[in-house]
């Protein structure tokens, strides 16, 4: 059984913060976060904000289902990848089950950041593979924009971040016309689990006792988000190229034969470096951080369905998908659009 992309779609918010409007409220500016990130502007919530990440993906995966020519009956489970879900628990899947009004089918929840969207995928088709389902929805979403320090105590993280959602309908086929997807791998290397952290609300430190002590001194790195960007920068330039060549390796593909490459939206400058260091042409890349930032686990999906949309992707292309990020953890997909 064969694991095809039946239909992709995408949704951001409608609020634009520009790099401009971060110098407001943090000591920053617009040449500061594009010569680091290559970001110009991201899409944001907001702290007052009504779309939590179970609507985000709720809005995404309407796209997909529209896109995909399937009725939302069709769809026998839920994979739901996000790092910012609406509650601690339960997950955003049984959220996006009930906003879609299906039938008790299953959902399940990945909560691996960046590369979130890879697992969910892979998990996806062994599903498939092992014929238990025939029409997954794959969602990857992030509302970020609730718990970034805005300030220029938090500037080193805040700048890269945005909000967003997309969607995948993933099929089972057997049709010999289409390959659908044909190798995934996945690696972690949870010795750097907190190079790239955020521990607030998990259980390590007692958090409940701490913040009802009215004396307690927040500890603002446990907070928020945490990153060691040169640290992560460097474990990332060198897993993603392995990961994409252990893809190709198991597909029995050569990189001479890819189409496209849609790396994890994480940094301008570490897509830059893969592109040459693979030596792809600037049409065989394909990055829209510059306009979204880094939406994790959503920035995949959302590129890919916007690379579709514009033409970029095509059927029959051979696209490869390969993220690295918090855990750490990294993997790639290839598959034939």
């Amino acid at each position: 059984m064969k694991s095809i992309i039946k239909g992709m779609g995408h949704y951001v918010p409608d609020n634009i913060v520009t790099n401009d409007d971060l110098a407001k409220i943090m000591d920053t500016n617009d040449e500061w976060i594009t010569e680091r990130t290559g970001i110009k502007e991201r899409r944001h919530v907001g702290r007052d904000g009504d779309e939590p990440t179970s609507i985000l993906g709720y809005k995404a995966s309407l796209k997909a289902i529209e896109n995909a020519g399937i009725d939302k009956s069709e769809i026998d489970f839920i994979i739901f990848a996000t790092l910012s879900p609406d509650l601690y628990f339960p997950g955003c899947g049984v959220q996006l089950q009930n906003y879609l009004e299906l039938d008790t089918i299953g959902a399940l929840d990945v909560r691996n950041q960046c590369s979130g969207f890879i697992y969910a995928l892979s998990t996806a088709h062994a599903y498939i593979q092992a014929g238990m389902y025939k029409n997954i929805l794959v969602v990857g979403a992030e509302n970020h924009s609730f718990g970034l320090d805005m300030t220029t105590r938090g500037r080193g993280v805040s700048v890269i971040f945005g909000d967003g959602a997309g969607a995948m309908i993933v099929s089972a086929s057997e049709d010999d016309s289409s390959d659908g997807i044909l190798a995934c791998n996945m690696h972690s290397e949870g010795k750097y689990d907190e190079e790239l952290t955020m521990a607030f609300p998990g259980t390590k430190y007692g958090w409940v006792d701490k913040l009802l002590d009215e004396n307690y001194e927040v500890d603002y790195q446990k907070i928020y988000p945490y990153m060691n960007g040169t640290f992560v920068f460097k474990h990332a330039v060198t897993r993603f190229p392995e990961t994409i060549k252990e893809s190709f390796e198991k597909a029995g593909k050569s990189i001479e034969d890819l189409d496209i490459l849609i790396p994890h939206q994480a940094n301008l400058r570490i897509s830059q470096f893969l592109q040459k260091k693979m030596g792809l042409r600037d049409d065989q890349v394909f990055d829209n951080i510059q306009k979204y930032g880094n939406t994790t686990a959503a920035s995949i999906p959302l590129a890919l369905s916007e690379a579709v949309e514009q033409g970029k992707v095509q059927r029959g292309d051979l696209v490869c998908l390969a993220a690295f990020g918090a855990g750490f953890t990294w993997g790639s997909v290839l598959l034939r659009y």
